[in-house]
C-alpha cells in the first residue's frame, strides 16, 4: 500500500508529531490553513468514515478533546473547527480528523515554532 499515512505511523516519513498511543498518531498538517492545523489518524488504515469502526471513532474523538484543549492553551486560539472528509474531498484515503484553529487576529508562526510550543 502507498499510503502516506501509514508511512508517517511507521517512520518511513518524517513528521511533527504532538501525540500517539496505541490506536492513534497526532501531527502538525506540513501545509497548514491555520496555526496549530493537526491532523489525527488511526494507525489502522481505514479508508473513510464508513470503513471506520465505532471504538476507534470514539477515541479519536476523545484524543480531539485532548487535542482541543492542548491547542488553546498553548496556542490561545479563539475557536476550533473539527473536519473529516470521505469521497473526492479526501487528499488521502486513509481516515483523518482535522483539528484547525481558528484566531480572530491572524497568527503567524513557523511549524517548528508550533511544535515547540507543543511538545
Amino acid at each position: 500500500m502507498d499510503c502516506i499515512f501509514c508511512k508517517i505511523i511507521k517512520g518511513e516519513i518524517p513528521s511533527y508529531k504532538i501525540y500517539e498511543d496505541e490506536v492513534v498518531f497526532a501531527f502538525l498538517d506540513i501545509n497548514p490553513d491555520s496555526v496549530g492545523h493537526t491532523l489525527i489518524i488511526p494507525k489502522e488504515h481505514f479508508k473513510d468514515l464508513t470503513s471506520i469502526d465505532m471504538k476507534t471513532l470514539t477515541h479519536i474523538l476523545d484524543v480531539a478533546k485532548s487535542l482541543k484543549l492542548r491547542l488553546e492553551e498553548k496556542l490561545n486560539c479563539d475557536g476550533l473547527t473539527l473536519i473529516q472528509n470521505n469521497g473526492l474531498i479526501q487528499e488521502v484515503k486513509h481516515f483523518h480528523l482535522h483539528l484547525k484553529p481558528y484566531y480572530k487576529n491572524k497568527k503567524d508562526k513557523s511549524i517548528e515554532e508550533v511544535y515547540e510550543l507543543l511538545k
